[in-house]
């Protein structure tokens, strides 16, 4: 059993080596697809919260790297791990994932198709992952400028979706219920660009109500306070949901400025805000 063990721990890092070549960010996983390393702040309960600058492993999807030196110690430091896991969010694909999951007795691929016909879009060609459980992974490249958030069955019964701060379970990795496999035809693609149509439904909605706006319109100014309302970690995903909203609405010209000015009071610089903007107005067409 050790024997086997090591070389699943062997075959897994050899998969994860070979995705950082293709520009992939991987962590070890273990059998039940969690981080194969421990935090190492478990036992201090009162340390604030640390997502690696301490320099030490066990900081989850933290730990991600395309540094081959860094990913074998990854795995010497993780002597258990079957399997691995590829970052979400980060360059060069900002990678999305899209989990068909067919447990508890949904349909995602039916609901997946429906979602298309309603809002009008294809799914291209991408990598597709077969999971032992029956379900698929499907990877999709998003924009820089803008951030995903994850969310279990908000788009569809069965259907989650892996963002920033997230991991999808890389093909050949075993886990206690089988592996994940590439689908055939797509070990070699890279991720698609996501359709326009699909990425606002995978953002966050706008609150639903906001005070009348002077120029604008009431619809510009709850734009505008939902920019206003961001977080930090969620300044460009508001900022695009917003400007690609106001965009399809026939008001984006003039909510530019009122919109730069409300990314710059969340912290973005303008550059920042008018990049984010301008990427928003060529995703609707305008």
């Amino acid at each position: 059993m050790a024997t086997t063990d090591r070389q699943a721990t062997t075959l897994a890092l050899a998969h994860a080596l070979s995705a950082a070549e293709r520009g992939l960010a991987v962590i070890p996983l273990s059998r039940t697809k969690l981080p194969a390393l421990r935090s190492p702040h478990r036992d201090d309960p009162s340390h604030p919260p640390c997502h690696g600058e301490c320099g030490r492993f066990g900081h989850g999807v933290y730990d991600a790297t395309t540094d081959p030196a860094r990913i074998r110690a990854l795995f010497a430091a993780a002597p258990r791990a079957t399997g691995y896991g590829i970052a979400c969010g980060l360059p060069p694909y900002h990678l999305i994932g899209v989990d068909l999951d067919t447990k508890n007795g949904t349909d995602p691929r039916a609901a997946l198709r429906a979602l298309v016909l309603r809002h009008g879009f294809t799914v291209p060609p991408t990598v597709v992952v077969l999971t032992p459980s029956g379900g698929r992974h499907l990877w999709l490249s998003g924009p820089p400028d803008v951030v995903v958030p994850n969310s279990a069955g908000r788009l569809a019964p069965g259907i989650d979706i892996r963002g920033a701060g997230g991991y999808l379970v890389g093909p050949g990795s075993r886990t206690a219920h089988g592996t994940y496999r590439a689908a055939p035809g797509a070990a070699h693609l890279a991720p698609a660009p996501c359709p326009p149509a699909l990425l606002r439904l995978l953002l966050p909605p706008p609150r639903a109500h906001h005070p009348t706006p002077p120029s604008a319109g009431g619809h510009g100014q709850g734009l505008v306070q939902f920019v206003l309302a961001a977080h930090e970690g969620q300044r460009n995903t508001r900022l695009f949901w917003a400007a690609c909203r106001a965009y399809e609405d026939g008001i984006g010209p003039e909510l530019v400025e009122p919109l730069v000015d409300a990314a710059r009071a969340t912290g973005l610089s303008a550059r920042e805000a008018r990049a984010t903007i301008a990427s928003a107005a060529r995703m609707t067409g305008r």
